[in-house]
């Protein structure tokens, strides 16, 4: 029996139910978890982790620095050092953005999507892919206090209409498609735009090559060509 692999948007979004419901059940007096609070250091810790691998170590300025940020919060919360010590440590975000510095010059800032499908996150950092497939089907992208670029260019023909679902928070999504494409925008936008950016054409053939949907928040969705 084959399983289909969950997808990054599906992971994120079910990590942030999980936290709604624990405070939903301590303001509710359902059940107290005031005690998790303690913790909350070490969620973002892990939102650093999910996002250098989820970016395949492509994306690693801002999670490293969330991740060191976070994990010193964590330690001031247990107790296990003061306040003062870890300010000593400051001059370890400059190593981090120097390591971030040399990795993006080691590894290419576009990655190839050779697949039918594509799955991208940027979390606190950006995201450039280029789809290479001639079989593209569509896929998610999710933004969370990041970006995100996809070029949709190299994509000669569609078997069927595709289709994107954009979820961006204090972020954006740009998407470049082929110049003679016909796209359908259908995200909704709160306190956030959605929007086509190519410039109009007289002709334009009715069928719709892809549909961009979700939801966008304190952040955009642009299309360009």
């Amino acid at each position: 029996m084959a399983y289909r692999r969950i997808s990054n948007q599906v992971a994120v979004g079910g990590a942030i139910v999980v936290v709604g419901l624990v405070l939903l059940a301590n303001s509710t007096g359902l059940y107290d978890t005031s005690g998790l609070f303690r913790y909350i250091p070490s969620l973002f810790v892990l939102v650093g982790l999910y996002a250098l691998v989820a970016s395949g170590f492509r994306n690693v300025g801002g999670p490293l620095v969330l991740i060191a940020v976070a994990g010193a919060w964590q330690a001031v919360a247990l107790d296990l050092v003061t306040g003062s010590q870890v300010l000593s440590l400051w001059p370890v975000l400059i190593v981090i953005l120097g390591l971030s510095v040399v990795l993006g010059r080691v590894r290419s800032s576009v990655e190839p999507v050779t697949g039918d499908r594509v799955d991208l996150v940027a979390i606190f950092g950006g995201r450039n892919a280029r789809v290479t497939s001639n079989r593209f089907t569509g896929g998610a992208i999710t933004a969370l206090f990041g970006a995100v670029e996809l070029d949709l260019r190299d994509v000669v023909e569609l078997e069927d209409t595709a289709r994107i679902n954009v979820t961006s928070l204090f972020g954006g999504a740009e998407i470049t498609v082929p110049r003679g494409w016909n796209v359908q925008i259908d995200v909704i936008p709160i306190f956030g735009g959605a929007e086509d950016e190519r410039p109009r054409r007289e002709i334009e053939h009715d069928r719709v090559d892809l549909v961009v949907s979700g939801f966008c928040g304190f952040g955009g969705v642009s299309l360009k060509d």
